[in-house]
């Protein structure tokens, strides 16, 4: 099997060769060690030479403010919003003094269109710069449900969907519209080129859901499905991210249409593969298990790897074996990542 065979087997869950990989996005940080570790010069030979799956693409996204398309939306209408390393979803933004829709109308809001700001030639370009034979995994995020609570300020947000919920639903549509926009441009312009997209929002704490299953069911997963709905209907598989303990929500997030889980973070509530296996066997797929939390940082190459090895034992296929945060941070010893990977790349 290539990996795009692999990808689709995975993800239907068909038989495989051995499981489709994802070394997920390491940060600025880890890469120069990963590269040493694995005597190579960059990141995309890294991908290569440990046997990763999947090549990922940014939907590129350029304002005069900003570039990254997470981080497109201006909550303090001042700039400091594009700052993308010390964004958050809790201070006071433009809309927390606002009592009623009408009140947000008057803000007059600088809805950004990505019409403007995505150049659909860069998006063929940089897709058509993956290897032919690897996934090509679209990542928009549309994290729809923190941008909502970044333009209110979290405590406020949470407390309007109770009692505004109006305004919520509001602002959040005016954010799925530019995400289904932008997906729009992106795959138009790379049509049966891009085999997958990644999605999602953290609705997650290492314990449970941040808000009720019917929070969510309000929320979330309406625009959830219209962006999955939208890249459905360009063959594009969705995988939907979420940390956290979110075990209580994948049975929504299953009738939304999501095509795999990311990223099972592994020590959460109720998210061991034991539990998983037993509750959503046949019903989808899932990316990740390979935690990131204790056992990467702090465990032996024999750990990983026997971690690897019990995670087959649970899916001989279904899983995308991968980090438990795509975002690999600089405390993993590269040789638990080679071990990771030696493991998932055997042919039992």
């Amino acid at each position: 099997m290539n990996s795009i065979e692999r990808f689709y087997a995975t993800i239907e869950r068909r038989p495989v060769d051995r499981p489709a990989c994802w070394l997920g996005d390491p940060t600025p940080q880890a890469v120069p060690a990963l590269c040493e570790h694995f005597g190579v010069s960059d990141i995309k030979e890294l991908k290569r030479v440990c046997g990763d799956d999947f090549y990922a693409v940014e939907v590129p996204y350029h304002s005069e403010t900003c570039n990254a398309i997470f981080a497109a939306f201006d909550w303090y209408m001042n700039g400091s919003n594009v700052d993308t390393e010390h964004r958050t979803l809790t201070a006071d933004a433009c809309f927390t003094p606002c009592e009623d829709v009408e009140d947000v109308k008057a803000v007059n809001f600088p809805w950004p269109d990505p019409e403007k700001y995505i150049d659909p030639e860069e998006c063929k370009k940089l897709v058509d710069e993956a290897p032919k034979d690897k996934t090509v995994l679209g990542m928009l995020w549309a994290c729809h449900f923190q941008d909502v609570c970044a333009a209110f300020g979290m405590q406020t947000c949470l407390m309007n969907m109770v009692a505004e919920p109006e305004m919520v639903h509001y602002v959040d549509d005016k954010i799925v519209a530019f995400y289904e926009k932008a997906l729009k441009i992106f795959l138009d312009a790379t049509k049966g080129k891009v085999h997958a997209i990644l999605i999602g929002d953290d609705v997650g704490s290492q314990r449970g859901l941040m808000i009720s299953p019917e929070l969510i069911s309000e929320f979330v997963i309406p625009g959830a499905k219209r962006l999955i709905d939208l890249a459905h209907s360009y063959g594009v598989k969705v995988i939907y991210h979420s940390c956290g303990s979110i075990v209580d929500a994948i049975p929504l997030l299953i009738d939304a249409g999501v095509d795999a889980i990311h990223p099972i973070q592994a020590l959460a509530a109720g998210m061991d593969p034991a539990n998983l296996k037993e509750k959503f066997e046949g019903k989808v797929s899932f990316c990740g298990g390979v935690d990131t939390q204790d056992l990467l940082p702090n465990g032996t190459p024999e750990m990983v790897a026997a971690k690897v090895k019990e995670l087959r034992t649970y899916f001989p296929t279904g899983l995308i074996v991968s980090p438990s945060h795509e975002g690999l941070q600089d405390d993993v010893p590269p040789r638990n990542i080679k071990a990771l990977f030696e493991e998932a790349n055997k042919i039992y």
